[in-house]
């Protein structure tokens, strides 16, 4: 399959705009507005329920990577523009990594490379395995019934970021509070907006204290690019947030994958038997969960570019949909249906091109490591509950369940 990414052949009319409201949508079923937009035609205009005006949409697979990785589509130029938006409050922050261009976004993730490198998050593994099997020591002491979020994929991702980030102990709850206010769209854009200033506020104080710092945490890291005069104050703080913002997103898709595994016993009991299954079986999972409610952050056409016959205006926003480029058939056979022994599966969970998530190799090693302990050291886990009386996080951008009551 080939993308028609021109200048010209022009042949087909602007499709109509279509409605995309905020659904709270429980379990880990797909998006009904995606799927009808994804069988209405390759590409698509939305409006979602905050900004201005509409925005195009791809959603095939070739689509997503060629939109992603193509320079005539800036993240940078979406500064200042209200973009159609599931989010009453976001307001992109200048220097922010997730919308520069080339060459600064480069010159901004070195700043803090080091960090998400191999070695910079293998780092972490003996002292988050750590930290994780404390956790399961005292829920495992207390006994059941237990709330799996509130015990383990809550607290260890936000321990493990924070470490990450060089945030003391004390301070870890408070960053805690401010992420999810920012994540949820329900308690308002002041609210976030407050939060989200908080915050950099925050990181401002920890970096400025590192200038200098030859540590290996992000703040250290950027504190000492900004000591070289390599970042901005500003731009450090920019890249702190989000970097923040996201480690805590892990809850919300590790939550989904356990769901999955508790509410589909079959799976959870291969898995169990075979442990050189789980890597595998893990990128399976990354592809299936519906990991975020509608689309996420939006990009700007420079040129008039012509997809599948339809003129893309100078100007105009675009989204691409990484969950529906996850269930391309063309990509990925019966895409709807869980296959561990899914051999190809080069899926796009963690983004594609110069924006492809920073953490996205943290992120895995978390959950490989929770889903690894769960099922070697709690054999008998399962749901306290029936599936449907299982909580989900209602008005939030990063979809997850709220609680995952469990007895084992």
């Amino acid at each position: 399959m080939t993308s028609d990414l021109t200048l010209n052949q022009e042949t087909a009319a602007a499709p109509p705009v279509r409605h995309w409201p905020a659904l709270d949508l429980t379990g880990v079923d797909f998006d009904p507005v995606l799927s009808e937009l994804m069988r209405e035609g390759p590409i698509n205009r939305i409006q979602l329920p905050n900004g201005e005006g509409w925005a195009w949409l791809v959603t095939r697979y070739d689509d997503v990577r060629l939109v992603t990785n193509d320079p005539r589509f800036s993240r940078a130029k979406v500064l200042g523009r209200q973009v159609t938006r599931l989010a009453p409050h976001f307001i992109p922050a200048p220097g922010a990594m997730s919308f520069v261009d080339k060459p600064d976004h480069a010159r901004l993730r070195r700043a803090v490379n080091a960090a998400f490198t191999s070695r910079g998050v293998e780092r972490l593994r003996a002292n988050a395995q750590q930290t994780l099997d404390t956790m399961v020591d005292e829920m495992l002491r207390d006994g059941p019934p237990a709330d799996l979020i509130d015990r383990v994929l809550a607290p260890f991702p936000m321990t493990v970021i924070c470490e990450l980030m060089g945030v003391p102990a004390d301070d870890r709850q408070t960053l805690h509070t401010w992420t999810q206010s920012i994540l949820s769209s329900s308690q308002g854009a002041q609210a976030s907006e407050r939060a989200k200033r908080d915050m950099e506020v925050y990181f401002a104080k920890l970096i400025a204290e590192r200038r200098g710092a030859t540590g290996e945490d992000v703040t250290s890291l950027l504190g000492a690019a900004v000591g070289r005069g390599d970042i901005t104050e500003e731009e450090a703080v920019a890249l702190a947030g989000p970097i923040q913002i996201g480690g805590e997103a892990v809850t919300n898709n590790t939550g989904q994958m356990l769901y999955i595994l508790l509410t589909r016993p079959a799976l959870f009991d291969r898995l169990r038997d075979e442990p050189g299954l789980r890597p595998q079986a893990l990128d399976e999972l990354l592809r299936y969960i519906p990991h975020r409610n509608a689309v996420g952050l939006s990009r700007i056409a420079t040129e008039d570019v012509v997809l599948h016959g339809v003129r893309i205006r100078k100007d105009d926003p675009i989204y691409v949909s990484y969950l529906a480029a996850n269930r391309d058939p063309d990509v990925f056979p019966d895409p709807d249906r869980i296959d561990f022994d899914r051999a190809a599966n080069p899926h796009v969970a963690f983004g594609h091109g110069p924006h492809y998530c920073v953490g996205g190799m943290l992120a895995r090693l978390e959950s490989e490591l929770m889903v690894n302990t769960l099922l070697d050291r709690i054999p008998t886990l399962r749901l306290s509950v029936s599936a449907d009386e299982v909580p989900w996080r209602r008005g939030a951008l990063i979809r997850g369940p709220e609680a995952l009551p469990v007895t084992w």
